[in-house]
């Protein structure tokens, strides 16, 4: 048998290359993964030169859509392309963006980091540090899941963007003590721009932005939004049909999920089941999630099986899940049209890569920078295991 020393040297380009991964995977959860545009002829380039454009990310769907500068048109934010094309959407039954991927987003944050301590634990060679690091990484993650899902004020516990995406889904800003605020689509924004307009031609100065906030009072802003509008909402539909506000992430997310639903085809009969199912999916996860993490420390234990190599296997086949769960809701949203959409389409799959054509829009779908780091992670988990069968082997020789 080697002695430490030795084995530590050998292992250390692992251990590098582990670190680049963790590094990679920490970078794909903030970048935009994929992104989708739609174009047509009463959607000019002037004022949207990518059509209207929208950015997947592992924790919501945000705005692609550019501000515009030019001596026409003046913007002090960009036009928010996700209600616009939501609003495109529903004429022919679509249900809106924020009904896709409600567990993958809400359990985002968990899985990433999941991933991460897999690919620490492999890097690894020793196997009682291995078990160790991925124990106590696990224990962590099981119990920031289980505050921010159960735990009164647990949404506190998720990331901004998540929060953020919540509230724009729901065509919201933070802050706003509405239920049911005026749209902000792509009319009311025009007519902002012409006031606007107007105002500097008579010399006025316009109303200032909202102004800058920090990550954490912003995210603060966000949870207040939402709780103001749950409120309302129990108003509206009866304290005993809604039950008190806990602001738990488990709470907002079949809320939310049951808003989203409804925002253009309000059909109970239809919603209710939809919801209940969210429900028990949201549970699966959750200790599908905790059974998963007990097969890899066995895995990690005996450091020689399937089970072990799943820690690299996993996280080096992302893009090929992402793909995969991305059709996946594309298929749903094409072939679970609502009876209540202005024109009747027959059930279609949109455009997963390349080009297409809907009606008079046509349709783009590509990746972005996301997904190529996705690439460039499983590349890297490449060799790391092509480095560890090697110390295998030279192991059994020795």
């Amino acid at each position: 048998m080697m002695n430490p020393p030795i084995r530590i040297r050998q292992n250390l380009p692992v251990m590098m290359l582990g670190l680049v991964a963790v590094a990679l995977l920490a970078a794909i959860y903030f970048l935009p993964t994929w992104w989708v545009a739609l174009k047509a002829p009463n959607y000019p380039p002037e004022a949207f030169p990518d059509g209207v454009r929208i950015h997947f990310h592992m924790n919501g769907v945000f705005n692609g859509c550019q501000k515009i500068e030019s001596t026409e048109i003046h913007e002090d934010q960009a036009l928010d392309c996700v209600h616009e094309m939501d609003t495109i959407n529903h004429y022919v039954g679509m249900y809106p963006i924020a009904a896709g991927g409600v567990i993958e987003r809400a359990f985002s944050p968990f899985l990433i980091s999941m991933l991460g301590v897999m690919v620490i634990g492999f890097a690894c060679s020793q196997r009682p540090l291995r078990v160790g690091i991925m124990g106590v990484g696990f224990a962590a993650i099981i119990g920031w899941m289980g505050m921010t899902f159960f735990s009164a004020g647990g949404l506190k516990y998720q990331n901004t963007g998540y929060v953020e995406s919540l509230i724009t889904s729901m065509d919201q800003e933070a802050g706003s003590e509405e239920a049911e605020p005026e749209p902000t689509g792509i009319v009311a924004r025009l007519k902002a721009e012409m006031a606007a307009v107007e105002a500097r031609e008579r010399g006025e100065t316009a109303a200032p932005a909202a102004k800058d906030r920090s990550q954490s009072s912003a995210k603060t802003d966000y949870i207040n939004s939402l709780r103001v509008t749950y409120q309302k909402d129990r108003e509206r539909r009866g304290a005993n049909a809604v039950p008190e506000w806990a602001g738990s992430g488990h709470q907002v997310l079949l809320w939310h999920y049951e808003k989203s639903l409804g925002r253009y085809f309000n059909n109970p009969v239809e919603i209710r089941p939809l919801v209940s199912a969210m429900n028990i999916a949201s549970y699966v996860v959750f200790f599908g999630i905790i059974a998963a993490m007990l097969v890899l420390l066995f895995g990690a234990l005996r450091g020689k099986g399937p089970f072990y190599w799943l820690l690299a296997a996993v996280p080096a086949l992302l893009p090929v899940f992402f793909i995969i769960d991305y059709s996946a809701w594309l298929w749903w949203y094409g072939h679970r049209l609502n009876d209540m959409g202005a024109f009747t389409v027959k059930p279609f799959m949109p455009t997963v890569f390349g080009d297409g054509k809907v009606a008079q829009f046509s349709t783009h779908s590509y990746p972005y920078w996301g997904f190529g780091v996705m690439l460039v992670l499983s590349v890297v988990i490449a060799l790391m295991v092509v480095l560890r069968r090697k110390q295998l082997n030279r192991s059994a020789g020795g």
